[in-house]
């Protein structure tokens, strides 16, 4: 019998977006972005700043991150190949119709092999809707400043105050003192200041959704205002507080759904329809609910790689802002993965109610365990004679879905090594 107080905490359902402690964006990259959690993470690799260090696949430099289908543009998702599919789904096991997943192959760029099995299943993808938040930043700024040199110092030098759009969060940020080689983690507080990117950082670094919410604000001030962006914190307060609530949906439905559409994704299959603050919806209505499927996700890691997520630039951007270059978690956490060079986003939603016998914990809810992986797989890095991408989506309940996905990208991992390892053949 569960003890009454037990039963009483688990009756209230655990709604939880989960923390994410995979910092992005190459380590020799303070220079060129200004991001000063970058040189932190630099000077801890190199022994001079008590933090961890990173495996070979995240040392690459930031010119060796780059996107890898340039020359083979206007690529769409070939149809599954049979064969493929089926071996991807004998590793799901029996429960293999709790989970959406689509891989490709890119490792051979003129043959694309493709994998898909409930490519079209939909659920709330958590903190893999940043990605929405990040295309929707970088068209704003292609549409304002066409000139990618002018985007970059936009990034790199417009400060951006911490307010009630970032209430609130348990995510820990990292804050590095360059002149004084200092490293904290503590959560976004009101006042806290840092350049535009480094908010982009922080996004997808460590999946801060007060900093999420500081990025959508931002993209929908550049949306709202074009080139007298940046404008002064009192401007900002003063637009969000009397601008009627339809007008500003209508402005979040130009900056974050809008772009989807005119970057070729379906918008019925992959949606950021809020806030991801409690404050951030209550300041600003969105748009409906927030969903995505295995089969979108890998539509835009494949518009991404080809250059054609916004513009150029603006893919490369995003691509070097998913490398890994801190402690891998999840499906990025295989070690099958050390020496591959891996971008990756994940998140997750869980939540649980009363079971004899049960007991609740991190990523193994039992009323909902959804559990959402993006990566591609360069191994290994110095070569890429490997190269894939996985877009995973699961539901599957009260198991503890980290370690689900960490056990798949091994899998996937090994079956792709295994395809290879005679070339010109194919999955037997």
């Amino acid at each position: 019998m569960i003890p009454e107080k037990a039963t009483r905490l688990a009756a209230v359902a655990l709604l939880v977006l989960a923390p994410q402690f995979a910092t992005a964006w190459p380590l020799d990259g303070y220079a060129e972005t200004g991001i000063r959690r970058v040189e932190g993470s630099r000077l801890a690799n190199e022994g001079k700043v008590k933090d961890g260090k990173q495996p070979p696949g995240a040392t690459l430099p930031t010119d060796a991150v780059d996107l890898r289908l340039l020359g083979h543009r206007d690529l769409d998702l070939p149809a599954p190949d049979p064969a493929f599919t089926a071996r991807v789904v004998s590793l799901l096991g029996a429960e293999a119709d709790r989970y959406g997943i689509a891989v490709l192959d890119l490792s051979d760029p003129a043959h694309l092999r493709y994998a898909e099995h409930r490519g079209d299943y939909q659920q709330n993808v958590g903190s893999v809707g940043k990605l929405v938040v990040a295309a929707a930043l970088f068209q704003a700024l292609a549409d304002t400043w066409p000139d990618t040199g002018r985007r970059m110092n936009v990034l790199k030098t417009t400060q951006v105050t911490a307010n009630g759009f970032a209430h609130w969060d348990e995510h820990t940020i990292r804050l590095f003192d360059p002149g004084t080689n200092t490293l904290a983690r503590r959560p976004v507080k009101d006042g806290d200041r840092g350049s535009l990117f480094e908010w982009l950082d922080w996004m997808l670094s460590v999946s801060s959704n007060s900093a999420a919410s500081m990025v959508m604000r931002e993209a929908m001030l550049i949306r709202q205002f074009g080139t007298r962006y940046p404008v002064p914190d009192a401007e900002i307060e003063q637009f969000f507080r009397d601008t009627p609530q339809r007008e500003l949906t209508a402005l979040f439905d130009r900056t974050f759904v809008e772009p989807l559409k005119r970057n070729g994704l379906d918008v019925d299959m992959l949606r950021q329809g809020s806030f991801f603050t409690a404050e951030g919806k209550r300041l600003v209505t969105g748009v409906g609910n927030s969903y995505g499927t295995a089969r979108e996700l890998m539509k835009y890691v494949l518009r991404m790689e080809e250059g054609r997520l916004v513009d150029e630039w603006s893919s490369r951007q995003i691509k070097r802002l998913l490398y890994m270059t801190e402690r891998r978690i999840r499906y990025a956490s295989s070690p099958a993965l050390a020496d591959s060079a891996v971008y990756f986003k994940s998140g997750s939603l869980y939540s649980c109610e009363p079971e004899p016998g049960f007991k609740c914990g991190k990523y193994r809810g039992n009323k909902r365990n959804y559990m959402n992986s993006v990566a591609i797989v360069e191994s290994p890095a110095s070569e890429r004679r490997l190269d894939y991408a996985v877009t995973l989506i699961s539901n599957v309940l009260r198991k503890n879905s980290a370690a689900t996905h960490q056990a798949l990208a091994t899998q996937i991992h090994h079956m792709i090594e295994e395809m290879h390892q005679a070339p010109g053949q194919g999955v037997n």
